[in-house]
């Protein structure tokens, strides 16, 4: 029997947003046609899954009606502490494709398994013997790194920075002396309703001479791109109470 494959889907950036792009603006047509043709899928949440297939179905007509899809979820655990450890076997939930049905990875926003969950269904996969293809979509963070004019040969994402207010600025200088030691570009996230805390923080601890990045919205209408050292956002403070998605980069 022949196995199918797993494709990682990725989704517009536009999640949990007031407006959406149209996903022909977001996507490129193969990818939209590929997706379309899938009916087994693997997702953070199935609801929105749903609601994104939606979108796709008015561009590209679903090989299935969208109550025909097969949607399984990610447990719980790995919304809540990520699978990119491997801890989490994924390997059950891959049993359409060993039975011949290609499957989907899709993730709320973006790819799948960069910043967000999925790399587990990916290791499974591979483990299994099934072939993974990436398809091409928006990655919020290379978009925003190329955007920042900050050093995009030598980069590193470190996920979310601590809630607690001294471990973040603990954390802050860590990644700092890191950025200014090395050259290397610290990249991080945070939920968009604290990103004014975040970036009240970046601009109060970080050294005036440290370059700071604040990529927000991205692909969206109202996109904005800011990259200037923090003598400059001091000297002209920027809000974010908009919680528009953003990704934020220091370096030198």
């Amino acid at each position: 029997m022949s196995r199918g494959k797993l494709y990682l889907v990725p989704a517009p950036l536009d999640f949990g947003c007031d407006t959406q792009a149209p996903l022909q603006d977001a996507l490129p047509l193969g990818t939209l046609q590929a997706a379309a043709g899938i009916t087994h899928w693997i997702c953070e949440n199935a609801k929105t899954a749903r609601a994104y297939l939606k979108r796709i179905d008015a561009v590209v007509p679903l090989a299935q009606p969208l109550q025909a899809q097969q949607i399984q979820e990610l447990p719980r655990e790995v919304h809540k502490k990520g699978d990119h450890a491997g801890q989490f076997d994924a390997r059950p939930l891959l049993a359409a494709a060993l039975e011949g049905h290609d499957m989907g990875l899709m993730s709320e926003a973006g790819m799948p398994a960069v910043a967000d969950p999925g790399s587990s269904v990916a290791r499974a996969a591979h483990d299994l013997g099934l072939e993974v293809v990436p398809l091409t979509g928006p990655v919020s963070l290379l978009l925003a790194l190329a955007a920042s004019g900050l050093n995009g040969q030598n980069f590193a994402f470190v996920g979310y920075l601590p809630q607690d207010a001294d471990g973040r600025v603990q954390r802050i200088r860590e990644l700092e002396a890191l950025a200014l030691r090395t050259g290397q570009t610290q990249l991080f996230i945070e939920t968009p309703y604290r990103n004014a805390a975040l970036l009240q923080s970046l601009t109060q601890t970080l050294q005036h001479h440290t370059r700071l990045s604040v990529a927000r919205g991205l692909t969206l209408g109202n996109a904005s791109v800011r990259s200037e050292t923090v003598k400059a956002w001091r000297a002209r403070p920027a809000a974010t109470e908009d919680r528009l998605p953003a990704v934020f980069a220091i370096g030198r």
